[in-house]
C-alpha cells in the first residue's frame, strides 16, 4: 500500500449511483446514517478542493436522481448520467472527467457495494489508477452483499477506508493546518463527537470559575 497521505492534491473522491430509488432496498446500513456520510464524503471533497466526479444512471429510470441532501451539497457539480452498466469506466464521459482531475487515487463510494462500486473499482485498477472504496459511504441489499464485495475488492488491491478518515487525513495536508474544515464538518456530521468536545470544554470552563472561587487558607488553616 501507497504510504503516501491522502490529500487534496492526489485524490479524487468519486460518487456513484447515490440514487433515491436504491434507498428503500439498502439493508447493510442504516439509512440516516449512509446519507449524512455520503453528504459528508462529497463536503470533504468540496470544502478541501479534492477531485470529485460524480455520477449517475438515468434520473427518468426507476433509480431515479440523486439524493436531495447530497444534490444540495453538490451545488453547480456536474453529475455524469450513465447509460451503460455497472463499469462506470466504460463511460466515455465518466472516463474523461476522471482523467481530467489529474489525480490518480481515486475514493470510490456508490450504491450497491456489490454492483456498480465493485465493477467501477475494478475497472479503476485496470486502468491505473491506485483505488480506495470509501466502506461507509457504500451501501448494499444486506450486510454479506456488501461485506463480501469489500473483501472482493480489498483482494483485488482496492483499500478500505471511511470517510471521517479521509477528512482527518486532509487535514494533514500542510496547507490547512490550521483550517477549520474538520471542525466544520464534524460539527455537521458527527454529532457524538461535537458533544464530546462541548463537554470537555465546559468541564474545563466549570474547573476554572470553581478554582476562581475557592476561599484562599487564612491564618492558622
Amino acid at each position: 500500500m501507497n504510504l503516501e497521505p491522502l490529500s487534496p492534491a492526489n485524490a479524487t473522491v468519486v460518487l456513484v449511483d447515490h440514487a433515491v430509488g436504491f434507498a428503500n432496498l439498502l439493508r447493510s446500513h442504516d439509512l440516516r446514517e449512509h446519507v449524512n456520510n455520503v453528504v459528508g464524503l462529497a463536503k470533504t471533497a468540496k470544502l478541501y478542493g479534492a477531485g470529485l466526479v460524480v455520477t449517475n444512471g438515468e434520473p427518468a429510470k426507476p433509480s431515479g436522481p440523486l439524493y436531495p441532501e447530497l444534490l444540495a451539497a453538490l451545488g453547480d457539480q456536474p453529475v455524469i448520467e450513465r447509460a451503460t452498466a455497472f463499469d462506470s469506466f466504460l463511460d466515455p464521459a465518466f472516463r474523461a472527467a476522471v482523467e481530467a482531475t489529474g489525480r490518480r487515487r481515486l475514493l470510490i463510494g456508490g450504491i450497491a457495494t456489490d454492483g456498480c462500486v465493485l465493477q467501477t473499482a475494478l475497472g479503476a485498477l485496470r486502468a491505473g489508477y491506485e483505488t480506495y472504496v470509501v466502506a461507509d459511504a457504500t451501501a448494499s441489499t444486506s450486510k454479506e452483499a456488501h461485506d463480501t464485495a469489500i473483501q472482493r475488492m480489498v483482494l483485488s488491491g482496492v483499500v478500505p477506508v471511511t470517510w471521517w478518515s479521509i477528512a482527518a487525513e486532509f487535514q494533514l495536508d500542510p496547507r490547512f493546518a490550521d483550517s477549520p474544515i474538520r471542525t466544520q464538518l464534524m460539527t455537521e456530521f458527527q454529532p457524538a463527537m461535537t458533544m464530546g468536545g462541548r463537554t470537555f470544554f465546559a468541564g474545563v470552563a466549570q474547573g476554572r470559575r470553581t478554582a476562581g472561587s475557592a476561599p484562599e487558607d487564612g491564618p492558622g488553616r
